[in-house]
C-alpha cells in the first residue's frame, strides 16, 4: 500500500508543474542563390549597364539593384563583369558608365 500512495503523490507532483511555453523561432530572410556562370552574368552585366544607362548618374549598388529589379548579389555578378570590360567608373562610393 504505501507504494502507491507514493506513486500518486509522485504523480499529483508532474500534474502540478507548470507547462513550458513553446517559443517559435523567427525564419530567417532566405538568401539569394546565385548561378555563378558565363551566362548568367553576362545576363546580370546586361541588367545592370541598363539601370546605370537609363538613370543617366552614379548610382550605390543598392539604388542599382532596386533599378534593375534584381539583388545585391546579382548587381555585384554584373557590375564584375562590366568592371573588368572597362565599363566603368567609380567615384565616392557610387559607380557610373565610363
Amino acid at each position: 500500500m504505501a507504494e502507491k500512495k507514493t506513486t500518486k503523490k509522485a504523480a499529483a507532483v508532474k500534474a502540478e508543474e507548470p507547462k513550458k511555453a513553446t517559443v517559435k523561432k523567427a525564419a530567417a530572410p532566405k538568401k539569394a542563390v546565385v548561378a555563378v556562370n558565363a551566362e548568367n552574368a553576362g545576363f546580370k552585366a546586361g541588367d545592370v549597364y541598363q539601370a546605370l544607362a537609363a538613370a543617366e548618374k552614379a548610382l550605390t549598388v543598392k539604388e542599382i539593384a532596386k533599378a534593375a529589379k534584381i539583388s545585391e548579389e546579382e548587381t555585384l555578378l554584373g557590375l564584375g563583369w562590366l568592371f573588368k570590360e572597362g565599363k566603368l567608373a567609380t567615384a565616392d562610393e557610387k559607380i557610373t558608365l565610363a
